[in-house]
């Protein structure tokens, strides 16, 4: 058969697979919904939220060791009745001959194979989000500059107001120069910025090949981390199922029995060590129940129904065009960045609301004020007319 898809032998099916892989991502949207709800009536909640990236990887540090070291295999895995097992391929009959036949057999997780697990399970994946995060600052900023300018053609030789509106305080930007851990800082952003689409795509086009080539049964590796580290992931039998509790209590009890000191400093680790895992019992219960409740409130919130009836939504129309210059006006600049009327880097820049153009603050001020219009325009304007622009406090 080309595509598996029922329920028989070890090997677990593409949905089952696919399922397990994206149970960390919504684990982790149900845990942010959550605590962003709660941050509205406890603000130092907002503190997590700020590390949110060091916050999950922790936990499933916490999970991923937990249940690699119990049940074999990662937390999504576990709760999907799927296993890790090594694999090691042996050859039937001559090497070199025809008949030769590779035979895959099955054994538990070496100590190494279950640490490059974690590896790959939490490091990776927190690595992994932290680039995104950077690549997309560096986007935001890139676009922010090619709109407004750079920081130093924004803020050099800029003059501000004090808090009463009458001195004006000059600054330069020139005399301040940055030290070697904010340039090197800068660069290793560039970089980040440049390589991350190429190592994202990269990523994105093994992983839909590795699931397409599981899919069509031409391979026993669903990623490449998992080609990588020898790993097969097999669907457990009914007595490994009945076998893991039993197995969760051995490693406790040999745990407890590893305990040294007198016998009350004992009494008290073996409670530590009993919250301990009665706390990660009902974490794992519970997170499962949040990963459940946060798609019963995507479905509820998003249902067909809604989507049906919601209104179409149209492209924002264009913006309007630009206004035209009078032939007695000034005209403008070809960069954008000077003022057209001191032809210098604009200073304090303020826009004419009747025109939608900016100048300095000083410079359209003298001229509105004695000539009571635009000065490309020639429409006619007040200084009521002028709006300051904060895009560069």
């Amino acid at each position: 058969m080309l595509f598996q898809v029922g329920g028989q032998g070890t090997r677990p099916t593409f949905f089952e697979m696919a399922a397990a892989q994206q149970l960390p991502s919504s684990l982790r949207a149900a845990l942010t919904y959550s605590l962003g709800v709660l941050a509205l009536r406890r603000p130092f909640i907002h503190k997590i939220l700020d590390y949110e990236d060091e916050c999950f990887a922790l936990l499933t540090l916490v999970l991923e060791t937990h249940s690699l070291r119990t049940t074999d295999g990662s937390f999504a895995e576990s709760l999907y009745g799927l296993r890790r097992r090594a694999v090691k391929i042996k050859v039937k009959g001559d090497n070199k001959g025809p008949d030769a036949r590779e035979e895959i057999n099955h054994t538990g997780l070496e100590k190494r194979q279950k640490v490059l697990s974690v590896v790959f399970l939490v490091i990776l994946p927190y690595l992994r989000s932290k680039l995104h995060s950077i690549y997309n600052k560096e986007r935001e900023a890139a676009l922010q500059a090619s709109l407004w300018g750079t920081e130093d053609e924004r803020f050099g030789d800029t003059d501000y107001f004090d808090g009463g509106g009458n001195s004006i305080v000059s600054t330069s930007s020139s005399d301040t120069e940055e030290s070697v851990r904010d340039r090197l800082r800068k660069k290793i952003r560039k970089i980040v910025a440049a390589c991350y689409p190429w190592i994202h795509a990269g990523n994105e086009g093994l992983s839909f090949a590795y699931q397409l080539l599981y899919l069509l049964d031409a391979t026993g590796f669903y990623s490449l981390g998992l080609h990588a580290l020898g790993i097969h992931v097999c669907r457990a039998t009914g007595q490994e199922l009945m076998d893991t509790s039993s197995r969760i209590s051995k490693i406790r009890s040999r745990e407890r029995e590893r305990l040294r000191g007198p016998p009350w400093l004992k009494a008290v680790q073996s409670a530590l060590l009993s919250c301990a895992y009665g706390v990660l019992d009902y974490a794992q219960t519970g997170l499962i129940a949040a990963v459940f409740f946060f798609k019963m409130m995507e479905w509820w919130y998003q249902s067909a129904e809604e989507r049906m009836s919601a209104p179409t939504v149209y492209p924002p129309p264009p913006p309007p065009p630009p206004p035209k210059v009078a032939k007695e006006g000034i005209p403008l600049p070809t960069d954008r960045t000077l003022c057209p009327l001191c032809s210098q880097k604009r200073a304090n820049p303020s826009v004419v609301a009747v025109s939608g153009l900016v100048f300095c603050y000083s410079c359209v001020f003298r001229y509105v004020s004695q000539y009571k219009r635009c000065p490309v325009t020639l429409m006619p304007a007040t200084v009521d007319h002028i709006r300051r622009l904060f895009h560069d406090v």
